[in-house]
């Protein structure tokens, strides 16, 4: 029996959001809930920091095989995990700005998939709408007559035509697909996810996530930290079983039927542990000299605000160089980062005073427990460092409101989803077939932002500029070119966004990828 979408989403939001949506009692300044680890955990500060491979093109193209991997993430434990090439994180790409790129993906796991360039200026048909999905070859014979169908749109697709029920434009394909980036884009750190409708929460916590870092010759220029000094350090939270495998609360484990996840975690999923670059609450060794740190937090719903203290309790600072798209105009200090889910702050630290043996621990200020604890950095060895951060870094414009835009205004809250009580964007859950809004590209607009959560807001194609949070201005972390931003519970944040060069269907969505998955997305067109 073939069933309809809105049956599907019926049954897989048919609970209520569990706990306060601002704040569940057992994580504060979270939205979201902790799910504890059965595994024993190592003690913090005893594994080396792993650094991804990294991958650049040969004759324009990256090849990268999704496939499972059996990987040691606890010590002494195998954890089975879907990966890009069978590494967690998957690889760095490294391209450079204007050299167009095809990133060949070729899908080796038991289900479908959808790769996203998060913050990449992309044609629509690479931008990795959540129906534009690879599949396995075969998946579609193996699953049909059981309800797998072959997309996992708001019901895991069940139905072997659900795809083409749903959305008409879907462009699914089978193998291989082919992402083409062009990469007209300032020099920034992106990162490329799975997408794949209603599933994107348990496969990006499988292992579907890695970095790619855009170069440019204009910051090639300037005295920053290089090579061994310019670490990527990608921050998510995960839960372990006794045998290492990793905990998720999905109603379906296989992710091939009912989306969303157990009750009491609708709010969000937070792990209980921290991971950098795919290691528990590791150490670095590095030397006393300054470290260029590309901070990306990668977790599902959780929210961090690191800072970093020596073994004596003395702070050291971190001083923001980039955010989401690329460098900011000058360089700016701050005691502390606070980052959402999908957010990146680029960031120099000055490690030069410290002796020999110095530890510097980073904290998370929105943990609690081990939560609070994130990595630790080792100072072996004076050394020579003669960079020399420059007072301007980019030509960044201030953001000012272009007279007579117009405003669009997306309310991020609980929904009415078909007769039950969900998460969605302006009263609607997502429908892939359906825009909310369509754009004239080259057009300027102002849109506002409205929640009743911690919402980290995610606008697909273009980056945007905050011009107000609340009754003020520019927050903190609001600083330069940002495709994510942090809103908070009742709070309204007003960008300025600028539509150029693609047109087709993009996406805004919620990137707590709980709310993500249940329909807390709306598609826009641009025309």
């Amino acid at each position: 029996m073939k069933l309809s979408r809105r049956t599907l989403l019926g049954a897989g939001l048919a609970a209520p959001v569990a706990g306060s949506l601002v704040s569940c009692g057992d994580a504060p300044g979270q939205t979201g809930r902790i799910l504890r680890s059965a595994a024993r955990l190592p003690k913090a500060y005893t594994t080396p920091l792993p650094l991804p491979p990294v991958k650049r093109p040969a004759s324009g193209l990256i090849s990268i095989e999704q496939r499972s991997a059996s990987v040691e993430i606890l010590p002494g434990l195998r954890t089975e995990m879907m990966t890009y090439d069978g590494v967690f994180p998957g690889p760095t790409l490294e391209t450079r700005r204007g050299e167009t790129v095809t990133v060949r993906h070729t899908n080796s796991l038991t289900l479908p998939t959808a790769t996203h360039l998060h913050g990449g200026h992309t044609p629509a048909e690479s931008d990795g709408w959540p129906t534009d999905l690879l599949v396995p070859p075969g998946f579609e014979a193996r699953h049909a007559g059981h309800g797998a169908g072959h997309t996992g749109g708001h019901g895991g697709g069940h139905g072997g035509d659900h795809e083409t029920m749903d959305d008409p434009k879907a462009q699914v394909r089978t193998g291989k697909r082919d992402y083409r980036y062009p990469l007209d884009q300032p020099a920034t750190t992106l990162w490329y996810h799975d997408h794949r409708m209603d599933f994107t929460a348990p496969q990006v916590w499988r292992g579907l996530a890695g970095f790619h870092i855009v170069r440019d010759d204009e910051e090639d220029a300037l005295s920053l930290p290089r090579g061994e000094r310019e670490i990527p350090l990608m921050i998510a939270d995960r839960a372990f079983d006794e045998d290492g495998a990793l905990r998720y609360p999905a109603l379906d484990p296989e992710l091939l039927g009912q989306p969303g996840v157990e009750d009491r975690y609708m709010a969000g999923v937070l792990g209980d542990v921290i991971l950098v670059n795919g290691a528990p609450w590791p150490e670095a060794e590095i030397e006393a000299a300054q470290y260029r740190l590309r901070l990306l937090n990668a977790s599902n719903a959780r929210r961090y605000t690191l800072r970093l203290r020596t073994d004596s309790g003395t702070p050291v600072r971190f001083t923001q160089i980039g955010s989401d798209g690329g460098l900011l105009a000058a360089p700016v200090e701050h005691d502390e980062i606070t980052m959402a889910s999908g957010e990146r702050f680029d960031v120099v630290v000055d490690f030069r005073s410290l002796p020999p043996g110095t530890t510097v621990e980073m904290r998370n200020g929105l943990g609690t427990g081990r939560t609070a604890q994130v990595m630790r950095f080792r100072i072996t060895r004076r050394a020579t460092d003669d960079v020399r951060l420059p007072e301007r870094l980019a030509d960044v414009p201030e953001p000012e409101k272009p007279d007579g835009a117009v405003v669009r205004r997306w309310h991020f809250r609980k929904a009415s989803v078909h007769g039950r009580r969900g998460w969605g964007i302006n009263g609607k859950p997502f429908d892939p077939a359906v825009p909310q809004a369509q754009v004239p590209l080259g057009s300027t607009e102002i849109w506002e932002f409205f929640t009743d959560a911690h919402h980290p807001v995610h606008v697909h194609l273009s980056p945007f500029q905050v011009l107000r949070r609340g009754n003020h201005g520019p927050g903190p972390m609001d600083l330069g070119w940002k495709d994510t931003v942090d809103v908070r519970p009742y709070e309204a944040v007003r960008v300025r966004v600028r539509f150029e060069k693609y047109a087709g269907r993009f996406l805004i969505h919620c990137h707590n990828l709980e709310h993500e998955d249940m329909a807390m997305m709306a598609g826009f067109e641009t025309v």
